[in-house]
């Protein structure tokens, strides 16, 4: 009896102790499925789909920029890929800006390779101005766009997404020379501080003294010829691609939650009318309401049609594209709170001015 009770004391602290090893993130989102279950069984089917099918389509991004990065660093390469923003950083923050704005990916895909440049060592000015320009337009939402709310509001947004870009990068970049901001990104894992050497000792015009990174070595592109390289590239595309599998699998839950449970049309409703207030509370509204670039036009038009103004519908759009929940959520997850902050005041900034810009224009 007393072994039967003891070995039950055993199961339990095993079960505990494992349970205790699952990351929060993980049971928090269990939490939400299991309310969901609980309170609305319904729609447990519908938005779990919804969870994984947008995660499903940003693991493809998110699994090229792993691979890159991994790769990046078993050969050795990453000092050669930063140095190219260094003394150049004028010229990285417009074209950060303008490339931005071609790229295709919505706050939360970008974050992904976000998290590849930082890792890198890229200066955070041509970062941030990549970061804000992005998620505001592209070739395909600016089509949407011009269906639904004409060319002007379409042609208007993609110029405002490339100014936020590079007042962004520049506000960061004074704000760096004033030494309120230091190391931008948060240390993802104890594993991405070990070189490719730290298991096994560096062989003879294989490693340097940081396994290839050193400035005066050329990077071993086959890199997999050598066990301690090929050992690091696994080592990282594990860490990074864990924790950002983690934060988008959060960040997508939140995602779904939001289109089901907080109506869009009901949140823009309130800020209806002319003046620089309707614009602000736009913009307040729009940071934690999701839209994303495809559903947030017809949106916004229908609004404008019963009385939201042009600058309000303006500042809405931004405002939801660049700070919504879901992508502050992987956001903070990778910088530090200073850099968080000063990502969330440049969106709703940018937001703000687009609306009160476009106000007049129209």
């Amino acid at each position: 009896m007393l072994q039967t009770e003891n070995m039950t004391t055993n199961r339990v602290a095993v079960t505990l102790e494992a349970l205790g090893r699952v990351d929060r993130v993980y049971v928090f989102v269990f939490v939400i499925f299991a309310a969901i279950a609980l309170l609305d069984i319904d729609q447990l089917i519908p938005l779990s789909t919804l969870t994984l099918v947008n995660l499903g389509h940003t693991s493809v991004y998110m699994a090229i920029a792993v691979l890159l990065l991994a790769g990046i660093k078993a050969t050795g390469a990453e000092a050669i890929v930063a140095s190219i923003f260094k003394g150049r950083e004028h010229r990285m923050i417009f074209l950060a800006a303008l490339v931005g704005g071609l790229a295709p990916f919505c706050s939360c895909e970008v974050i992904p390779f976000i998290a590849g440049l930082l890792a890198l060592g890229t200066p955070l000015p041509p970062i941030m101005a990549f970061w804000l320009s992005s998620p505001l337009i592209d070739p395909p939402t600016l089509l949407i766009t011009a269906g639904a709310l004409g060319w002007k509001f379409a042609i208007s947004k993609a110029i405002f997404a490339v100014v936020i870009g590079i007042f962004g990068g520049y506000a960061v970049k004074f704000i760096m020379a004033l030494g309120y901001v230091g190391n931008p990104q948060k240390t993802l894992d104890e594993s991405n501080n070990q070189t490719c050497c730290s298991k096994e000792p560096c062989m003879p015009d294989s490693c340097s003294d940081e396994c290839g990174t050193n400035n005066n070595q050329s990077p071993v592109w086959l890199f997999w010829k050598e066990k301690a390289r090929l050992s690091h590239f696994f080592e990282e595309f594990k860490s990074n691609g864990l924790f950002l599998l983690k934060w988008m699998f959060f960040a997508y839950t939140l995602e779904s939650l939001m289109i089901h449970y907080v109506p869009a049309q009901l949140i823009a409703s309130v800020v209806g009318g002319e003046g620089i207030l309707p614009i602000i509370l736009s913009a307040l509204v729009g940071v934690p309401a999701y839209l994303n670039s495809y559903i947030a036009p017809p949106i916004v038009s229908g609004l404008m049609s019963q009385g939201m103004s042009v600058g309000s519908g303006m500042a809405f759009i931004v405002a939801g594209a660049i700070s919504s929940i879901p992508a502050m959520t992987a956001v903070y997850a990778l910088v530090r709170k200073q850099v968080f902050g000063l990502y969330v005041l440049l969106g709703f900034s940018g937001a703000v001015l687009s609306g009160f810009v476009y106000s007049f224009i129209a």
